[in-house]
């Protein structure tokens, strides 16, 4: 799936060079060096590929988690293994999905920060569904279809147009029919502790997200007390502005 989102995001960003600093290469002073991205149902890790090449160049060591997406708890355990390997202190993002792992998975000790893309951002004892009911009701949302085996998948034909309208439409095709499906237990798994309670928290709202609603993630992010920007994308805002959401990464990184 990496070549298809970096042809994504290269045809997106043709003709534009990354604005690097004098300083690029260079982690700030006082600044977290790892960085830990854990990616969303549906997809694979290199969905956060634009952005981690962004940090890379940039001096940041960075860790692209693999979910199975087979239960809360088995993603939670992925990211636990990739921040055991971090040297000091991390800062831990988590897209969609995601955004339920690095709540439960946040309280490791290396963890200076969080930062949520796009995402959600349960309290103990919440689940996605249980958010996902109490938010307003998506299009992305009412195409999520369970399988003979209880496995989740977005609805192949709106895939498209709810999740990722930036895209090249072919593209975005092929990402539709190489979905990676979520079980339905991580889905209903409420989490048992929530780490932005005691960690400073970051969200990047995205305004036209047809999965997660705006309005859901303005009542996420405002309950977390997190530093918000916006950004006027869709679902897969994190392939179509990188930059930006990179740079709320590294204001995690500086986070006291």
């Amino acid at each position: 799936m990496r070549s298809l989102v970096m042809t994504a995001a290269a045809t997106l960003l043709a003709g534009t060079a990354f604005a690097m600093s004098a300083n690029a290469g260079e982690v700030p002073k006082g600044a977290a060096h790892n960085i830990v991205l854990v990616h969303g149902a549906f997809v694979d890790q290199t969905s956060w590929q634009p952005v981690a090449d962004i940090l890379t160049a940039k001096g940041y060591k960075v860790t692209l988690v693999e979910n199975p997406l087979t239960s809360l708890a088995d993603d939670v355990a992925a990211t636990k293994k990739a921040l055991a390997a971090q040297n000091g202190p991390t800062v831990l993002v988590g897209h969609s999905w995601g955004g339920v792992v690095i709540t439960e998975a946040g309280n490791d000790p290396k963890v200076k920060s969080l930062v949520f893309v796009s995402a959600f951002a349960p309290d103990v004892g919440e689940s996605l569904a249980s958010l996902s009911k109490s938010g307003p009701a998506t299009d992305g949302a009412k195409s999520i279809h369970p399988d003979d085996k209880g496995n989740l998948y977005l609805d192949q034909k709106t895939f498209p147009e709810f999740v990722a309208p930036e895209l090249p439409l072919k593209i975005a095709e092929k990402l539709a029919a190489n979905q990676l499906p979520l079980n339905h237990t991580a889905f209903e798994a409420p989490v048992d502790t929530a780490a932005w309670h005691v960690k400073p928290s970051y969200f990047v709202i995205s305004t036209k997200d047809r999965v997660n609603a705006p309005e859901a993630q303005r009542m996420m992010a405002a309950r977390i007390k997190a530093k918000v920007t916006e950004v006027p994308g869709s679902h897969a805002s994190l392939v179509v502005f990188p930059k930006e959401v990179a740079a709320v990464i590294e204001k995690a990184a500086l986070a006291k």
